[in-house]
């Protein structure tokens, strides 16, 4: 088969490369690269007055963008004198090749799409997702980029994020602080309910609606475990958490209650008289 046959059996005419034609085929090209960046300016514009969560935006345009891409190169393809039919089935029969290949991107790009509708999470938000816990920095197609509090950057695999478990701690406007704190039996529960209820009113923060909550917990071996419970905002919560903690400490320590340990007392019965 010669190179006419060859390219008549793709659709393409034995008379396609002639100056005239490849003329009108880059001018084509090149206004639809220009229509298509006024059209791209305007989806932006868009987007931004839009009510559109902004880690939407990218995907959005990515999609825009690569569906007019696809119809320039159709229209250029038509003009250079292919049949666009067969281009098409040409098209997709190389798509499938590509994405048995690739099986592994496209699968985090079908959870990158899920995770922008689905919106779990946005931008700025603290999560825990699998073993990765940070503060999302960007939502990509096929990774969500996680800041650590150590300043580590994690790239997780949207399939991973779509499929697994995800903990978001800021996406509510409160939170609840919560301690056990082990107190020796020698002390009289009344004094450490009065004193855990003057540490909180220490620390700016704790909401009194949810009414917060201090009671006994359990009884263990060696100490009485109390519940401390109360609401704070959610900006808040760290530092009231650990604010709280360094009050209990200076107030039991002022008030002569104990913050006991697992121990074991032995108590010695009778015995020989001499010794």
């Amino acid at each position: 088969m010669d190179f006419n046959e060859t390219m008549e059996s793709l659709g393409i005419p034995s008379g396609f490369f002639n100056w005239q034609t490849l003329l009108n085929a880059v001018i084509l090209l090149l206004v639809c690269l220009v229509v298509i960046k006024i059209l791209m300016r305007i989806v932006d514009r868009m987007l931004v007055k839009s009510r559109v969560d902004k880690t939407m935006h990218t995907f959005i345009r990515s999609c825009i963008k690569y569906l007019l891409l696809f119809i320039a190169i159709l229209m250029v393809a038509g003009a250079l004198g292919v049949n666009v039919t067969s281009l098409i089935a040409l098209l997709g029969v190389f798509g499938l090749a590509v994405s048995l290949a690739v099986q592994g991107v496209l699968s985090n790009l079908a959870g990158g799409i899920m995770v922008l509708l689905s919106k779990p999470f946005k931008l700025g938000d603290y999560v825990l997702v699998g073993d990765t816990e940070g503060t999302i920095k960007q939502i990509g197609l096929t990774h969500t980029q996680i800041n650590t509090v150590d300043n580590k950057l994690v790239y997780v695999p949207n399939g991973e994020v779509s499929s697994g478990k995800v903990t978001n701690f800021t996406a509510e406007e409160k939170r609840m602080v919560e301690h056990h704190i082990n107190v020796s039996y020698d002390a009289q529960a009344d004094e450490v309910y009065r004193a855990l209820r003057d540490a909180m009113y220490q620390i700016p923060g704790f909401l009194q609606e949810p009414a917060p909550l201090i009671t006994i917990m359990e009884y263990g071996s060696s100490s009485i475990t109390y519940l401390f419970r109360a609401w704070v905002k959610t900006p808040d919560y760290w530092p009231v958490y650990w604010r709280m903690l360094d009050e209990v400490k200076r107030i039991f320590d002022e008030r002569g209650i104990a913050m006991t340990y697992d121990h074991i007392n032995v108590h010695m019965i009778g015995g020989d008289k001499n010794d």
